[in-house]
Formats: structure tokens, C-alpha cells, sequence
């Protein structure tokens, strides 16, 4: 495709590829300090006067809704920690009462928030919990925190917060030992256990490609214990797969060093402080904060975003010579 952006019609880019897949980051803040996001004493965290406001997200959602997008996940920083962050996902729903609404949450705060998320209008839940060891899990998180994660699970399942999604980044020679453990959580609990590889979005910019484990070798470690069966991707980035035998749960591989799923992409992101990202790499993106807060009409809302859009990558660069890391990290970006 060429010319201008559509003036019209689906969300689209250049490629023809749509979007229906909005990430929402409400908070750049986060309560844990992973070795591979962050410093041990974090990050400048944003003035709370930049972030956006409740209504501010329910008129851009209500915008993406009306430009097709049906999936909205809520991401941080670590989304829990926003105090107001039922208000938001009940905005979230009234923008979109048919939208698959969700969370990525690292758990912490899931045993008190879990029902009044539930409540506003949440509907499922996505856990990060990078191994099931406490020492390892407080090394990796630098915080003590294993059981509470845990206990976050198990107040998601009991809110109705389901299917329950663990997602584990997986590290050379730290915790990749335990992926049958995990595969064996998905067995034992029904749930849904995603396997990512670590990526270069680390605030100290640490990351090296000897530590990514492919995921093609994660899948045959597990395939060779409990034979695996593909299922449809239904969109998503993560290559998803049943067990051969019937139990209960899966798991799923999201490759995006070593097999980019970029032809296929079909979200984008809104960071805590209002600014459009077109693909978690960018390295530009698009102010629809100030075209808000300075009065501007849904009309010039949609013409910035579909400008935007239109103009997407093909795809991250991850894998040549030029690649150039974002100036921001995962944890100011959202999932």
C-alpha cells in the first residue's frame, strides 16, 4: 500500500496488516525490581500530572473501539500500584462494553485487588513469575515475594479472573532449568504458561543475545516429557500449544529474537504518559496527550492516530547490524 493514511475504514498500515490489539500502560511505577527491567533502585518515575487521566483513557479507548480494536490489555510499570486502577478498568469498559479486557500484573498486589478488579470489569489476568524457586524468585525480582505472587494466582482464580496466564522470561543459565517445573504448573492448575524470550529493553541496557534461550529449545524440552499439540493462534504473539494427553492447561513460546512474529503484528501501545507506540521497539512516537489536553476534536484525535499507524514498521531490527535499542525500557513502555 501506498499514499496517505485511510481517512476511514479499519486501522491499517502500509502493510495491510489492522489493528485490533490496544496495550494500555497506566503507570510507569512498579513495587519490584527484576534484574532484567531495572535497577535496584529503580527508575525517575513520571509526575503524577503527566500521566493520564481516567477520562483521558476512557476517550482514547473509546477511540480505538471505534477504530476496531476489540482486545485491550492494561499494563504498567506494575498496574496495581495505581491506586485508582478500578476506576480505570471500569472507564476501560465503558468505552468498550464488548472488549476482551485484561491485565499483566507481577501478582504482588493480586490477594486485595483481584475482586474489585473483577468487579469493574476485568476479565482476565496475566501473571509474571519468572521461576517457582524462592531464593531464585527473590534474586531475579529482588523481593522475598514468591508466596505472595502465588497467593495473587490463586485470588485471580477465585475472582473468576480466567484463564490465568504465567508468564516466564526465560534466561540462560538462570532459570531455564525449571521449565518442565512450569510446564508442570500448567498441568497441575489449568493454566496458561508462556515462555518469553528475554529481549533488549533492560534500563541498564545489559542485555546480551547468550542469554536468550530460543524458544524452539524450550519447546522440544518440554515436548520430549509431555507431548505437545499446536493450537490456533488466534492473533496472538505467542505460539500456543495444548497437552497430547488432555490435562489441563498449556503453554506457549514468544519468540521475539530468534522467530520476530512482525508480519503478523497487530497492536499498538499508549504509555502511561499518553505517547502512541506503534512497536515495542520504536523509536518515535506520537504525542496524543497534548492533542488531548490542548482541545483537540475526536476528529483530529483519529487523523494523528491513523497518521500513526499508517506509518508502522515492517519490524524490529533485533537481528541486524543497525538495531538501535528504544530510549526507553519495558517498564516505561508497557508490556
Amino acid at each position: 500500500m501506498t499514499g496517505a493514511a485511510p481517512a476511514q475504514g479499519p486501522l491499517v498500515d502500509r502493510l495491510g496488516r489492522t489493528v485490533a490489539d490496544l496495550r494500555v500502560s497506566v503507570t510507569d511505577r512498579c513495587n519490584f525490581r527484576c534484574t532484567y527491567c531495572m535497577p535496584a533502585e529503580g527508575l525517575p518515575w513520571l509526575p503524577g500530572e503527566d500521566l493520564l487521566e481516567v477520562a483521558e483513557l476512557e476517550r482514547l479507548v473509546g477511540l480505538f473501539v471505534r477504530l476496531g480494536v476489540h482486545e485491550v490489555k492494561v499494563t504498567g510499570g506494575e498496574p496495581t500500584v495505581r491506586p485508582d486502577l478500578p476506576d480505570v478498568v471500569a472507564a476501560i469498559r465503558r468505552a468498550g462494553p464488548d472488549l476482551d479486557v485484561s491485565m499483566t500484573t507481577n501478582g504482588y498486589l493480586l490477594e486485595r485487588s483481584a475482586g474489585p478488579l473483577r468487579r469493574a470489569g476485568l476479565d482476565r489476568v496475566t501473571v509474571s513469575c519468572d521461576s517457582l524457586l524462592r531464593h531464585r524468585f527473590a534474586s531475579m525480582t529482588r523481593r522475598d515475594a514468591l508466596d505472595r505472587v502465588l497467593g495473587g494466582v490463586r485470588a485471580a482464580a477465585e475472582a473468576g479472573l480466567a484463564p490465568i496466564k504465567v508468564n516466564c522470561v526465560v534466561l540462560r543459565g538462570e532459570n531455564d532449568d525449571e521449565v518442565l517445573d512450569f510446564a508442570r504448573l500448567a498441568r497441575s492448575a489449568g493454566h496458561q504458561v508462556r515462555f518469553i524470550e528475554y529481549m533488549p529493553l533492560d534500563a541498564e541496557r545489559a542485555w546480551e543475545r547468550g542469554r536468550v534461550v530460543p524458544s524452539r529449545e524450550l519447546f522440544e524440552r518440554i515436548h520430549a516429557a509431555f507431548p505437545l499439540v499446536r493450537e490456533g493462534d488466534g492473533g496472538s504473539p505467542a505460539a500456543a500449544f495444548r497437552f497430547a494427553d488432555g490435562a489441563p492447561g498449556g503453554v506457549g513460546f514468544i519468540s521475539s529474537v530468534t522467530e520476530p512474529f512482525c508480519d503478523t503484528c497487530n497492536r499498538v501501545r499508549l504509555t502511561a504518559d499518553g505517547q502512541l507506540r506503534t512497536c515495542l521497539f520504536s523509536l518515535d512516537e506520537t504525542d496524543l496527550r497534548s492533542v488531548l489536553r490542548e482541545g483537540g476534536s475526536d476528529d483530529a484525535l483519529e487523523r494523528v492516530v491513523r497518521e500513526a499507524v499508517w506509518g508502522k514498521w515492517a519490524g524490529h531490527r533485533i537481528n541486524h547490524p543497525d538495531f538501535v535499542r528504544p530510549g526507553r525500557s519495558m517498564s516505561m513502555i508497557g508490556g
